[in-house]
């Protein structure tokens, strides 16, 4: 394998091919439209070049298109700015013209022409990428890559390498800013983009038993459309030698749950920290943010594949919390860990030690991971502590945000509270299933020390091929990537899902309720800026009646959600 870039080298091919290349290429162009702007890069990675004589091994490199112009081919780890755009072509072969300082025109096929001619006769089966003029205008890869450690990034003082943090920002995916220059901003000392999403539901209940009616009341009371979220904020970096990542974000409390509900504010700023690297590829976390326990907890809201966490994340896990957290990862990127200490008292009355204080761990292991990591088996253990030096209350609703709360414990005043949570996830290419279990243990000798738990179920299928990534930093998979947007002529990115999930909340003194839900969804990504999708419910709630005395109560219910959502 060589090392050095080739600064002059042309892809030789025979008169026939190259006409019928230049043709279906100029067909294509005609039908999709420009996505690609002016000072970006393309940088191709496993790329299988090949010499039509004959004479030469294939070689297997990193192609780089640069403003359109073919740029180099190389082995040597490459600097990726944020809006440069990055596929894995996995090994494919290319064919086509590359003359330096010229607009790249190729092909990467998953088949060699060279040895097969019928290849190039029908493209439409064995096409990966197709490039005229400098510009993408077919693209059927499964997802984009990661940076394999072979042509990793350079660490410079002019750019970080990526989000540091154990949670990436929620709402800034790379994905969504590509050709958004007026977002970004950077000078000799920090870089910075500015991130948004608004989310509008709207709810309509389907029916209920008479049931579900004594324990809560009418539920088409609450069909009808909401502003679910608006959500804004900055993110960037510092630029030290080793670049510190900041992030603020906020959202307006008149539309948004789960972060400060007990607040008058009009802004919540939900997310506010600065992530250090420390030694040996580690970092540390200070601020506002997301506590590591949960892969569901973990992944933005917005990018799950159901609209609403589960029911048992939702009544048992904290959104955010004010803290610090180390992490890193081990064993060649198959294990992460993370822990932290919290607690809330700049966000609460009273002092520390009058406010409680949470010890919270995560770690993952991948036991499988295919050559190709088309196939990957995730697990997970997360555990959480609170010395409940302060009140506390378990209540949510049935993963419908326009609803009353299903189950709901009250306050309790207990001596602490364990919290353990187990994962398991396989992913096969564009099939997804994945669970969790979560238990709370509850010191409180007054209700015989119940305990709280649920899980859920999920089955996840991307209908249109696309693959999620998984990131190794932090124990999570990616949202879901599009492939090829409406605006390249293409159809987007088509998941549904199916989450079966359940939460006992009736155990010795405590009488909160037991549900059980089916849920069904489908989730159309138009491009990694616009998303509409509809979720299905049905529900099943076991709980007196809080309206009246009455118990032993089996309600049923079901309805719709749907969704836009619209980022920055």
């Amino acid at each position: 394998m060589f090392n050095q870039v080739i600064t002059n080298f042309t892809i030789k091919l025979g008169g026939v091919y190259y006409v019928i290349l230049v043709l279906l290429l100029s067909i294509s162009s005609n039908t999709l439209v420009n996505s690609q702007e002016i000072n970006q890069s393309i940088i191709i990675h496993n790329v299988t070049f090949v010499d039509p004589d004959g004479e030469k091994e294939n070689i297997v490199a990193t192609l780089v298109i640069k403003n359109k112009m073919f740029d180099l081919i190389t082995n040597d780890p490459i600097e990726v700015a944020h809006t440069d755009i990055v596929y894995d072509a996995q090994k494919g072969f290319l064919v086509g013209a590359l003359k330096p300082g010229k607009s790249a025109n190729i092909m990467i096929l998953d088949e060699n022409p060279y040895e097969d001619s019928d290849v190039l006769l029908d493209t439409k089966k064995h096409i990966l990428l197709a490039v005229r003029k400098g510009i993408v205008i077919r693209n059927n890869l499964k997802s984009e890559s990661n940076i394999p450690a072979s042509v990793a990034q350079k660490p410079t003082k002019a750019r970080s390498k990526g989000w540091l943090a154990y949670a990436p920002p929620p709402v800034a995916i790379p994905s969504n800013y590509k050709n958004a220059d007026w977002i970004n901003f950077e000078n000799d000392y920090f870089t910075s983009v500015l991130i948004g999403m608004l989310a509008l539901d709207r709810q309509n209940w389907k029916s209920q038993n008479n049931d579900s009616e004594l324990q809560l009341g009418d539920l088409q009371s609450y069909d009808g459309g909401e502003i679910r979220g608006l959500r804004f904020g900055v993110a960037g970096a510092i630029k030290f030698d080793k670049p510190w990542v900041y992030m603020i974000s906020g959202a307006t409390n008149a539309f948004d749950k789960g972060f400060d509900t007990n607040t008058t504010d009009n802004v919540s700023f939900f997310d506010w920290r600065i992530d250090i690297p420390t030694f040996a590829d580690t970092t540390l976390s200070i601020g506002k943010q997301k506590e590591p326990i949960s892969m569901e907890r973990s992944i933005g809201m917005v990018f799950l594949p159901m609209q609403e966490r589960s029911v048992v994340s939702d009544a048992l896990l904290a959104s955010r919390n004010v803290g610090a957290v180390l992490s890193g990862t081990a064993i060649n990127n198959k294990l992460t860990w993370a822990g932290g200490v919290f607690n809330d008292w700049l966000d609460s009355e009273g002092s520390i030690s009058e406010n409680s204080t949470q010890l919270v761990g995560r770690t993952t292991w991948l036991p499988y991971l295919s050559d190709d990591e088309n196939e990957i088996v995730h697990l997970g253990f997360g555990l959480r502590y609170s010395d409940t030096k302060e009140s506390v209350r378990f209540a949510t609703e049935p993963e419908f945000n326009q609803s009353p709360l299903f189950v709901d414990t009250g306050e309790i005043n207990a001596d602490s509270s364990l919290t353990y949570n187990l994962e398991a996830a396989w992913r096969k290419g564009p099939l997804w299933l994945v669970g969790e279990y979560t238990e709370n243990q509850i010191d409180a000798d007054y209700l015989d020390n119940p305990s709280l738990a649920g899980y859920h179920v999920s089955a996840v299928w991307s209908v249109t091929g696309e693959m999620r990534g998984y990131n190794k930093k932090s124990g999570t998979f990616s949202p879901m990537p599009v492939s090829r947007s409406v605006s390249q002529g293409g159809w987007g990115a088509l998941e549904v899902s199916s989450r079966w999930s359940v939460f006992d909340g009736s155990n010795a003194g405590l009488q909160a309720g037991d549900t059980s839900i089916l849920s069904l969804g489908a989730s159309w990504w138009l491009s990694p800026k616009f998303n509409v999708n509809v979720n299905y419910r049905w529900i099943n709630l076991e709980r007196c009646s809080f309206l009246n005395e009455q118990c032993e109560l089996e309600g049923k219910s079901h309805g719709f959600n749907t969704r836009i959502a619209l980022f920055l």
